[in-house]
């Protein structure tokens, strides 16, 4: 497994850690195929009970790494922006992977979740986060829409109301806020989030594991995911191509306002 992400077993507790804090985190192709790895794998230890996904250094997640779409042609040919259908998909995969692991997930979230970052948390059965924390959908900002899940999800999550205004801004919300939205499980103090989600897993390991994972898999169920997942791809297969999508990536590579033309 790629040192993008480390995974550890104390007993019953799997930790799975997004390992780039030079890069705040920020999410590759690479990085996408070591957390692919990792949830598979973590199902297959023996005695796994439950999964913890924390980020290394400042925060979570920046969200992607927009850098990396440097890299995709090599990953998904020269025409991936003709056809980004592949691409969406793979990605939408190892999401959704966290979403149909077995073993509960737990998200602990520090610093900031942004993005992809955020879509991946979503993905996540629970979503503990440090006081402060900066949460966030900021695709907009960027000329495309959140694809990876985060649209459907967020939706599902909160409510179409809450979930058009966090993405039509493309604004960010710190913890508390998020927790009194519904989008995350709790905010706590940033000293007390291992051992919260410590504390959380070892109530989910006092019931019986087979019981938790049909639970969890019917609760999943109730919720048209798969539909949500197709409309977003679509969605994104539009903007990729447009000339707002370069401008945005340029502005935000450059931190600087992007000069929007509707096209």
């Amino acid at each position: 497994m790629a040192d993008h992400v480390v995974m550890n077993q104390r007993e019953a507790l799997v930790e799975i850690i997004l390992n780039r804090p030079d890069k705040r985190n920020a999410i590759n192709w690479p990085m996408m195929e070591a957390l692919h790895a990792a949830i598979i794998a973590a199902e297959k230890l023996a005695g796994a009970r439950v999964v913890l996904l924390r980020g290394e250094g400042s925060g979570f997640s920046a969200g992607i790494d927009l850098l990396g779409f440097q890299d995709a042609a090599g990953e998904f040919g020269d025409g991936w922006r003709d056809n980004l259908f592949p691409l969406t998909q793979a990605y939408q995969a190892v999401v959704s992977q966290f979403e149909r692991c077995s073993l509960p997930v737990i998200a602990l979230l520090h610093g900031y979740c942004l993005g992809l970052g955020m879509e991946l948390a979503l993905a996540c059965d629970f979503r503990l986060a440090a006081e402060g924390t900066k949460l966030g959908l900021p695709e907009t900002r960027l000329g495309i829409i959140p694809d990876v899940g985060g649209t459907t999800r967020l939706a599902h999550l909160v409510g179409p109301a809450r979930a058009k205004e966090l993405i039509l801004t493309g604004r960010s919300i710190e913890a508390q806020q998020a927790e009194q939205w519904g989008m995350i499980t709790a905010c706590v103090p940033a000293d007390d989030l291992p051992a919260r989600g410590a504390a959380l897993a070892a109530e989910i390991i006092l019931a019986a594991p087979l019981a938790v994972s049909y639970a969890k898999r019917v609760i999943n169920d109730l919720s048209d995911t798969t539909r949500g997942l197709q409309l977003e791809a679509w969605a994104q297969s539009q903007l990729i191509r447009t000339e707002d999508f370069t401008t945005g990536a340029q502005a935000m590579l450059m931190k600087q306002p992007a000069d929007w033309k509707g096209r």
